[in-house]
């Protein structure tokens, strides 16, 4: 079921069949990856947990899906946890979680700049997932100082349209790499993940 799921994922063209395929793909979502053995989530949030972010600081949740990283953040202890989705039936799950305060539909509005002390997107930026213009997104929605942890697994790793948003980033002083540890992404499948933090300058 993974395997199909993740093979349609990196066809995908738009982002309405990519909309569909994860409403559809919503309620066994968490069994799914729970089962390859899915830890880039848990990598995220305890990248964040070893880093001088207040347990308490507003945390955005950037392409939170059914709320694995959120869950996983919460359980390093943060309470100030928001998610922004595009697939209603992700969210839908990531709400029954319990651990967000609010949730935004990114298809209707959009997440409001200076707010969040971090924004985090664990393999949510990538190849069959959100565009490289995203990467960008997400550090605009930052304050001087702010962190944005992500990933790039091993797919994206090989995109320039991807890498160079972060080169780019780094090179201009938008911002600076704080940490980078390569690791297990989807365990079952093989697969691995580079893990980011940074901070915005």
């Amino acid at each position: 079921m993974t395997d199909d799921y993740l093979d349609k994922v990196y066809a995908l063209k738009t982002d309405a069949d990519r909309r569909a395929l994860y409403d559809d793909w919503a309620a066994q979502y968490d069994d799914d990856l729970a089962s390859q053995g899915y830890v880039t989530p848990a990598r995220c949030a305890a990248t964040l947990a070893a880093s001088p972010l207040p347990k308490d600081a507003a945390i955005l949740d950037m392409g939170c899906g059914t709320g694995l990283l959120g869950r996983a953040l919460a359980a390093q202890g943060f309470t100030q946890i928001d998610g922004a989705d595009v697939s209603a039936g992700m969210m839908e799950k990531a709400r029954k979680s319990g651990v967000y305060g609010r949730l935004l539909d990114l298809s209707e509005t959009r997440a409001p700049k200076g707010h969040y002390k971090a924004v985090a997107a664990a393999g949510v930026i990538g190849t069959g997932a959100a565009p490289p213009s995203v990467f960008d997104q997400c550090l605009d929605l930052l304050p001087k100082g702010g962190l944005f942890c992500f990933s790039f697994n091993d797919h994206t790793l090989e995109e320039p349209a991807y890498t160079d948003r972060l080169n780019a980033a780094v090179a201009d002083g938008k911002a600076r790499i704080l940490s980078e540890e390569i690791g297990d992404h989807i365990k079952g499948l093989g697969s691995r993940a580079m893990v980011y933090l940074l901070e915005r300058q």
